[in-house]
């Protein structure tokens, strides 16, 4: 049994939020974009109105994780008619993308790939690694479609935490700091993020200094004044083409104008009592649904999640990711630092949503462009270089993601809304997660503080060394085994968050992350 560096000595809870009577809650990674989200809800907004809220407040407090530039998922079920609905504004190639211009040099990168590099890495980082971004039409659907709330309204929060900037806490500091290198790439991205040349420091004892995206607050303000679609065709638009052109990206017009979001039909199966949503296509979803499958008639034994449990989640979860990888043709990015953001909403009535959107890597392309402020994501990294591959570069085309937000419902009632940051160890922490919840009766606040594993692919499963002696032992006796600590930084496990409603007692439940020091679920303080 290998070991990593084990230096952690500590225990850290987070607490759930609770609401007996019924009011809504928001659980994201960043607790100040959630309560922005809460304000919604206080204002006599519907989940949908609150998520589209904090998913644009967290383009301005939590921008390394998605933002302006990205894309993403979102499950919405609306209990009026218990039905489960996908928006997809997953990314997009360029249509006029060149696979050619994405030549393999010969070898592997090992700093943070496993697969063939490319030329300068220019499928990871700077402007002809951006994927065209859904983020701004992906919300914009569903608010139109299931919201209630117009868009001047919801995007107000962000426009507010824009103008305030970021707080230039230790965690601010953490992140730029082990992302430094890369950030001096670009110089408007050196600009902002590495003032005078150095990550951002607060001196010890002084009031928190506010870091300011140059260009953001205004660009959301264009967008409160034109509408959402301004960012496609309108004053936006022209900006984003202007830029990614200086800096010799190919995005275009075209692309702007002719990107519009996805309403689908969720994949769902029956497991154990409860109806599972999950986005399907080129997400996670497929791949936790056959894990599911795997598991239903597996017999538990009772006293909560042992080493049997590990064991089937761990044989289970390679088998699903064998065949993923195979037959669906996933880049291996084990190895790289994801900066996807998720998080959940349930309101007054039931109505539940489960978000994940994401720039793919920490601070995406590391572009920010110049004129909008906007940080892009590096949505073609997700593409296989390899020719064979079923995921290869291709113009106009959808790549294959990571992204699995999940709804769960019980009875005439939604029960849970669960997603994960954390690239391909988010599909492992749903699935366990859910599992708890459903096979072990396991409460919320018990479920998020139980220790997982990761078997997301590869020959090494990893072990959160706070697993008892007899689970280490069973896991080690049939998988390659790697003892890996739950910590701040890096992040060795995904970063989940949920809510949940009480079968029981209706109360409205919502947690977040863990070890995120960012992370935590607000709950309404007052009802209309």
């Amino acid at each position: 049994m290998q070991s990593t560096h084990a230096v952690q000595n500590w225990l850290v809870r987070k607490p759930v939020a609770r609401s007996s009577a019924g009011g809504g809650i928001v659980a994201t990674q960043n607790k100040i974009a959630g309560e922005a989200g809460v304000k919604i809800l206080e204002a006599g907004g519907n989940a949908v109105d609150a998520a589209v809220a904090t998913g644009l407040a967290l383009a301005a407090v939590e921008p390394w994780n998605s933002g302006l530039g990205g894309v993403g998922f979102m499950l919405v079920y609306l209990a009026n008619e218990k039905k489960v609905h996908v928006v997809d504004f997953g990314p997009i190639s360029p249509h006029k993308l060149n696979p050619s211009d994405f030549p393999m040099t010969g070898g592997f990168t090992t700093d943070l790939f496993t697969w063939p590099t490319v030329k300068d890495d220019r499928n990871v980082h700077g402007p002809n690694s951006i994927a065209v971004p859904g983020h701004v039409d992906g919300l914009a659907t569903a608010l139109e479609k299931f919201g209630t709330k117009r868009f001047a309204e919801v995007i107000a929060p962000a426009i507010e935490l824009a103008d305030q900037g970021i707080a230039m806490d230790w965690y601010l500091t953490l992140k730029v700091a082990t992302m430094a290198k890369e950030l001096a790439r670009y110089p408007s991205t050196r600009d902002v993020w590495l003032p005078g040349g150095y990550p951002p420091v607060t001196p010890a004892g002084s009031a928190f200094g506010r870091l300011k995206l140059n260009g953001l607050a205004d660009t959301l303000r264009t967008l409160q004044r034109n509408g959402p679609r301004d960012y496609y065709e309108g004053e936006v638009a022209a900006s984003i083409v202007k830029d990614v052109a200086a800096l010799g990206g190919i995005i275009d017009a075209h692309d702007l104008k002719n990107y519009h979001a996805r309403i689908v039909a969720p994949l769902e199966l029956e497991y154990r009592g409860a109806r599972i949503a999950v986005a399907g296509g080129l997400t996670a979803g497929p791949s936790i649904a056959r894990v599911l499958t795997a598991l239903k008639n597996y017999e538990f034994p009772a006293g909560g999640p042992g080493s049997a449990a590990f064991v089937a989640y761990a044989h289970a979860l390679r088998d699903a990711y064998a065949e993923r990888l195979a037959s669906m043709g996933e880049v291996d990015d084990s190895k790289n630092p994801g900066c996807t953001t998720h998080f959940n909403v349930i309101d007054r009535d039931g109505n539940m949503v489960a978000l994940t959107q994401t720039l793919l890597s920490v601070f995406g392309s590391r572009v920010v462009l110049p004129t909008s402020g906007i940080l892009m994501n590096n949505g073609i990294m997700w593409f296989d270089p390899r020719p064979e591959s079923p995921n290869y570069f291709a113009p106009g085309k959808r790549p294959l993601t990571n992204m699995c937000p999940l709804i769960a419902r019980r009875g005439d009632h939604g029960w849970f809304a669960i997603g994960a940051s954390g690239g391909r160890k988010i599909m492992p922490s749903v699935l366990q997660i859910t599992s708890f919840l459903i096979d072990h009766a396991m409460p919320l606040e018990d479920a998020f503080h139980q220790p997982r594993i990761d078997a997301s692919g590869g020959e090494i499963v990893g072990v959160d060394p706070r697993q008892p002696a007899d689970v280490q032992k069973a896991l080690a006796d049939k998988f390659a085994v790697n003892l890996t600590e739950l910590l701040v930084y890096p992040t060795n496990f995904a970063c989940p968050s949920a809510v949940l409603r009480d079968p029981a007692t209706g109360e409205h439940q919502g947690i977040a992350d863990v070890m995120s020091p960012w992370s935590g679920a607000v709950a309404q303080t007052s009802r209309l």
